[in-house]
């Protein structure tokens, strides 16, 4: 049974033993629950997945959003239903935490030699004819290990593989189209694998916007349409099936659009953009290219956590009771947005110009501006009263939540909390 209990993160007491529909029926708002607090937003998620829906399907791509970012069922349900491709994983585990929701096309974008998740997966593909699940090789050493197991496993039909391209300085990947292609040769030679497509990920080549960076991604991007267009003219992809070329972060998936847009009539351009779905108020949000495309809405950030002061140790130094144990910090630190009880205006004035500068485990450190100080911000953040935080990086925030409350909108002023999201981490 789906019961509330104490090792459901600030919840509150009153709620341990109940189910979540029972506790969802007495309508609670966020001032309820305890701090610190991770909430989500209904409004922003919905608005999200639509503005990229509509996007992807304007520009003839297909998507396949990374769940590793949330590792929610109910949220890939809601973009499953928004028609995406499939769903990209990160690991088989989570791939086989996917399947236990019925998700049938999987994308590991990563090799998987693990022999305990290779023969799960000859196992699944064996139980299961009308389920896909690729996953990526970038080196000759990948395909023999991959091989080795699965031939001692026993598969049903070969595995689909996505042959990886990546770039000096990025992460996995062949680093040249010539060894690309020996690997695609190999895989096509394989009677336990099969070439998919190919791909890799741009976004760890590059952390703005800057002409220089958007070069480098774009110069990448023309060698991952390059290799597609070796492999293809060397009839090395698996008969009767489109190819899949797959690239995409949720940075910079308006240069895959451009790059790749002379290929997406002969195969499926799949982007793996994730982040999208929550955005953030900081990393993402700096440079997401929606809202900077012409004629495209920005993506709304849809995750906020609320922290309470717990001490004011010295003039201008605010200590709240959200530290690195609740918030993300990874891409930046949290954002101080809103005194609640405030009015929008006035946290603005008691806020301006002052910032999280440090979190500790269990703290973080809000230092007061001079002229937040001259606004009156110690007086308006007495002991005991709580601040709404913008986050940077859904990727790592979700995680340190075993159960996330979804608010019907986060700019209300006690905002009523309307479903619960449960994370698989």
């Amino acid at each position: 049974m789906n019961v509330l209990a104490v090792d459901d993160k600030s919840f509150p007491p009153d709620a341990w033993g109940l189910t979540v529909a029972e506790f969802l029926a007495t309508a609670p708002p966020v001032s309820r629950f305890a701090t610190p607090l991770l909430t989500l937003d209904q409004a922003a998620m919905s608005h999200n997945v639509r503005v990229m829906s509509a996007w992807v399907a304007s520009h003839g791509l297909h998507l396949a959003p990374h769940g590793k970012t949330t590792m929610a069922p109910a949220l890939w349900e809601m973009l499953t239903d928004a028609g995406a491709w499939g769903l990209t994983l990160a690991t088989a585990w989570q791939a086989q935490v996917a399947r236990s929701v019925g998700i049938g096309r999987l994308m590991v974008a990563n090799a998987i030699v693990d022999p305990v998740a290779l023969r799960w997966l000859a196992s699944e593909l064996s139980a299961h004819a009308d389920v896909e699940i690729s996953c990526w090789v970038d080196s000759l050493a990948t395909v023999r290990v991959m091989e080795a197991v699965l031939r001692e496993a026993g598969v049903p039909r070969p595995i689909p593989v996505i042959v990886e391209l990546g770039a000096p300085g990025g992460r996995t990947g062949a680093r040249s189209r010539a060894e690309a292609l020996e690997v695609a040769r190999a895989v096509a030679a394989s009677d336990v694998l099969t070439v998919a497509g190919v791909g890799g990920y741009e976004g760890a080549l590059a952390h703005d916007r800057a002409p220089s960076s958007v070069a480098r991604v774009d110069a990448y991007l023309d060698d991952v349409r390059g290799l597609h267009e070796e492999v293809a003219a060397a009839g090395l992809y698996r008969p009767g099936v489109p190819p899949i070329v797959t690239v995409g972060g949720s940075a910079y998936f308006d240069r895959v659009a451009e790059r790749l847009a002379p290929v997406a009539d002969e195969a499926e351009v799949v982007l793996r953009s994730g982040a999208f779905q929550i955005h953030d108020d900081g990393f993402y949000a700096q440079i997401s290219p929606m809202g900077m495309l012409p004629g495209t809405e920005p993506f709304r950030s849809a995750m906020h956590a609320w922290v309470r002061v717990v001490s004011h140790p010295e003039p201008g130094l605010v200590l709240l009771d959200g530290g690195k144990r609740d918030l993300s910090f990874d891409e930046g630190l949290p954002v101080p947005q809103r005194i609640v009880g405030l009015s929008a205006a006035d946290s603005d004035r008691a806020l301006a110009g002052s910032e999280i500068t440090a979190l500790n485990d269990q703290h973080g450190f809000l230092r007061l501006s001079p002229d937040a100080l001259a606004a009156g911000a110690a007086e308006a953040l007495p002991v005991g009263a709580v601040v709404r935080l913008g986050l940077s990086h859904p990727c790592t925030a979700l995680d340190r939540w075993r159960r996330i409350p979804v608010v019907a909108d986060a700019n209300e002023d006690d905002p009523r909390v309307i479903d619960v999201v449960e994370t698989r981490f």
